[in-house]
């Protein structure tokens, strides 16, 4: 998987576990992005759903949820992969933009990835295989590239991984199917296409800083369409246009977009990825999913599960400036994740005990710690469980 800000790698093993404590057959993964969640979720033996707005995520989803392994010519796609790894470079729009406009590829490995990608457009379009490439494209690109895991910048020096030659590997598919939706995330949970299902998990964008941004180099690999570029970080030009702004990215316009699509998700139990560095607080976020979803009147039980987690690791450097010089200072070293669970009383608590459960075999994944108190009394009851676990949760993934 690709480096990613707010991945959710290290709490995977207690999403799979409220996954299989839930008994859920079918399962919504609302803002999927890197598919890691999603891939946890079909491993179960779980039909996905995988949204996202950002053209690289539904490469992603493509190739990890809705590519079924079984059904799928693995002969056919290694052998593509090997045909693509053994095409010399030629340089074209990413060494230009990326390499001598930028520094965030050198430039052995831009030519590579001019050749692979112009490779793909004219062999295999239209083909099955073509996401999976894609995919194993930009997971090669995201090994070599010189970045600390956003592309708004690249580190002064070359990475040292930026060195090694760019290769292609065969994504690793899971059996079974899936589905792929690209699009807006407030739009379509309402929407009766989208459907009902026994899990919804939503991980919402927490800030301003956007994804569409944040990995613009992708969003272009993806879409292949050569756009005017601007600044340092050489961001395409549609970056200015409103239309890629979402609604999550704004404080004032995030709390009523995430109400909405809470309010909208047709599904028996509601998982709610958060953090306490974000816009809302722990009681807005209780009270907002309590609510049941609309036309069904009731309220739902809420619990809550909180986790230490380190930061990401350009918050732990630090702000830099062009010239290399420290402007700014680390605040804090680690935040909490938080997991808002709502549903029926009974399922809200089967999860909530498993997970519990998780200490007395933690190899799974990481368990919660003692329960840090009671939260604010309303529509059922609202535990918050408080837990010291970078270790674990590291040593589990």
């Amino acid at each position: 998987m690709i480096k990613y800000i707010g991945s959710k790698r290290r709490l995977v093993p207690v999403l799979a576990e409220i996954c299989r404590a839930s008994g859920a057959r079918t399962a919504l993964d609302l803002f999927t992005g890197t598919t890691r969640v999603a891939q946890a979720f079909k491993a179960e033996g779980t039909h996905v759903t995988a949204v996202d707005s950002a053209r690289y995520a539904h490469a992603f989803a493509r190739t990890y949820i809705e590519a079924d392994a079984a059904a799928t010519d693995v002969g056919a796609l290694r052998a593509a992969v090997t045909h693509l790894n053994g095409l010399p470079g030629k340089p074209g729009y990413v060494t230009e933009t990326f390499s001598r406009q930028a520094r965030f590829f050198q430039p052995h490995n831009a030519a590579r990835i001019d050749a692979v990608r112009d490779a793909m457009d004219s062999e295999y379009a239209g083909s099955p295989l073509f996401p999976l490439l894609l995919t194993s494209l930009i997971e090669a690109a995201d090994r070599v590239d010189s970045t600390t895991g956003v592309q708004m910048a690249y580190v002064k020096q070359w990475a040292p991984r930026s060195f090694n030659p760019l290769e292609l590997r065969v994504p690793e598919l899971l059996p079974g199917a899936g589905r792929a939706i690209q699009g807006d995330a407030v739009a379509l949970a309402g929407s009766p296409g989208l459907g009902h299902f026994d899990l919804a998990y939503l991980d919402p964008p927490y800030n301003q800083h956007r994804y569409f941004t944040n990995y613009h180099v992708w969003e272009t690999l993806v879409a292949w369409d050569a756009p005017e570029a601007y600044g340092v970080a050489r961001k395409r030009v549609d970056s200015r246009d409103p239309s890629t702004r979402s609604a999550f990215n704004s404080k004032r316009t995030m709390p009523a977009a995430l109400a909405s699509v809470v309010r909208s998700v047709d599904c028996d139990l509601l998982v709610l990825s958060y953090n306490d560095e974000s816009w809302l607080e722990l009681s807005e976020l209780e009270s907002m999913c309590s609510v049941g979803r609309s036309g069904t009147g009731g309220q739902r039980e809420v619990a809550t599960l909180s986790f230490d987690s380190t930061r990401y690791v350009g918050a732990q450097i630090g702000i830099f400036n062009p010239s290399g010089h420290k402007v700014g200072r680390v605040s804090h070293l680690s935040n909490r994740e938080l997991l808002v669970i709502a549903g029926e009383a009974a399922l809200v608590a089967r999860v909530v005990e498993a997970v519990g459960s998780m200490e007395a075999n933690p190899s799974p994944g990481p368990a919660p710690g003692p329960a840090a108190g009671q939260a604010p009394a309303g529509a059922g009851t609202r535990t918050v469980v408080a837990a010291s676990m970078v270790d674990r949760l590291q040593q589990a993934t």
